[in-house]
């Protein structure tokens, strides 16, 4: 009988939405990681007392306070689902303690990392950023065309939920807009990109809805929709709710009919619209909340896979 393999115990900073719903998510599917601390700064939070409920340790005294818990030393990641103003302080602190920071808010100090994309390419950062809901789930999409075409320009747009928006996302709304528009250059490859945000308030909620354009050449389109198709299938191994809601579409531009597209100028080439649909896994939030789905579940898999190398369990 082989030996279990001892896990890696985490901290998650932040009660609200997404850091329940990633505690959550940990306890129920993780192989490698372990809750160790849940932090709040709001005694009374839903978080703070389902997480005492489940027998984790906690604290509504912020970052400070998860540093006093007996548990602190035992500590190897620590996700921030907090906002981006105050993720700079928090990161401070665990860069002096050792820690490995998995930042799920816009602050971007560290690298971005999308997990189908570039998920092995900072294995040994200290401080790695999930960059946005929308980024998670329209990067890849346009990385996906970046593999077989040249991509002049990307935009973006994620519908969501208002809902399933809390006080954090709403804060920080500009950092969403200016970091989804610099991992779509980035990581994405296009020579330029654009992020627009919705905030959805019908009802019954709407499921997260995310709309990809690419303007490229050098690909034909058969080639680029069994790319995107492709992408698709591999963000479903760990986000089973992300689908394309049709196929690829597409709208070519010659010399005769260029397209002018404002701060960019005249295009000629081929145009590629994706639409896709993110249904949540509703392990602590509901269906309808995809966009926040996203994050934990972009967090922990590039946590897993940080710590299984580190622990031993990878090959270089």
């Amino acid at each position: 009988m082989s030996e279990e393999r001892p896990k890696a115990k985490v901290a998650i900073i932040g009660s609200g939405n997404i850091g329940t719903d990633l505690m959550i998510k940990i306890m129920r599917t993780s192989d490698i990681l372990e809750m160790g601390a849940f932090v709040g700064i709001d005694a009374e939070s839903d978080g703070l007392k389902r997480a005492q409920r489940m027998g984790v340790a906690t604290t509504h005294e912020g970052m400070e306070g998860l540093t006093r818990l007996p548990v602190w030393p035992e500590i190897a990641v620590i996700f921030d689902a907090t906002s981006a103003g105050a993720h700079r302080h928090h990161d401070a602190l665990a860069q002096a303690a050792g820690k490995l920071m998995i930042d799920l808010t816009p602050a971007a100090i560290g690298p971005y990392v999308i997990p189908v994309v570039n998920g092995d390419a900072h294995i040994d950062a200290t401080n790695v950023n999930m960059v946005t809901c929308g980024g998670q789930a329209t990067i890849p999409i346009v990385a996906a065309v970046s593999s077989v075409a040249t991509v002049h320009y990307a935009e973006i747009v994620a519908s969501i939920a208002s809902k399933s928006a809390g006080p954090g996302t709403r804060a920080n709304i500009d950092e969403f807009t200016e970091t989804t528009s610099r991992g779509i250059e980035d990581v994405g490859g296009a020579a330029r990109g654009k992020a627009i945000i919705i905030l959805n308030p019908a009802e019954p909620p709407m499921i997260m809805r995310d709309t990809v354009f690419t303007l490229s050449s050098g690909a034909d389109e058969s080639v680029i929709e069994a790319a995107v198709e492709t992408m698709v299938e591999r963000v479903r191994s760990y986000v089973p709710g992300y689908r394309l809601k049709q196929p690829v579409q597409f709208e070519r531009f010659g010399s005769n009919n260029p397209a002018h597209i404002p701060g960019y100028g005249l295009f000629e080439g081929t145009k590629a619209s994706v639409y896709l649909e993110v249904e949540g896994a509703a392990h602590y939030l509901p269906a309808y909340a995809g966009n926040l789905d996203i994050m934990t579940s972009a967090g922990l898999r590039t946590a897993e896979r940080i710590m299984e190398r580190r622990m031993g369990g990878l090959a270089a």
